[in-house]
């Protein structure tokens, strides 16, 4: 064993802060303080547009206060048809749903799912799709009118050189046409 070592032993007995901070970086808690650090420049704030909501994007109330705004005469405001709250509760009681559970599966609040089928809520595409996938049915869709046919024409039958199966109206390949 050797007695004696070449190295030199040495300690470090400076002090070491453990838990806190240092006593100068301390953040100010008040108001006050947040305001004096502010003018000082110790430090800065940015204003966050749009942020902590939790909102939905389709929520009802949100459009109808937009549309009211926008609203320049009494009556202007489409609300939904009785044909397409009805056929939504229909379609709701056939699969043997509440609303609530409903509004969970197309993600939406129940008062959404409520507010269609009252006839209350402003029409929403998106919404109406989700209804549609979700009941498995097609519903009436608002402010869509089939537009009348042109003049002089028949149909595919009026096509010359047109294949008994065009005219008889089937496609070749590919998904059945849809409306």
């Amino acid at each position: 064993m050797p007695t004696g070592t070449s190295v030199p032993f040495q300690q470090d007995w400076g002090s070491v802060n453990v838990g806190r901070g240092a006593v100068g970086n301390s953040k100010p808690k008040t108001a006050r303080g947040i305001d004096a650090a502010k003018a000082a420049g110790k430090i800065a704030t940015e204003k966050r547009y749009g942020a902590g909501g939790n909102a939905s994007a389709h929520t009802a109330t949100i459009m109808s206060a937009k549309k009211l705004e926008e609203a320049t005469d009494v009556g202007t405001i489409a609300k939904v048809d009785k044909s397409l709250s009805k056929a939504i509760m229909q379609a709701r009681t056939a699969k043997k749903m509440t609303q609530k559970e409903l509004a969970t599966a197309i993600n939406e609040k129940p008062q959404v799912v409520a507010e269609y089928e009252s006839g209350k809520a402003i029409p929403n595409p998106q919404i109406i799709g989700k209804l549609e996938r979700k009941l498995g049915c097609k519903l009436p869709r608002p402010g869509k009118s089939k537009a009348p046919p042109k003049a002089g024409a028949t149909g595919t039958a009026a096509k010359k050189g047109a294949t008994p199966a065009a005219r008889a109206g089937i496609t070749r390949g590919g998904p059945p046409k849809r409306r």
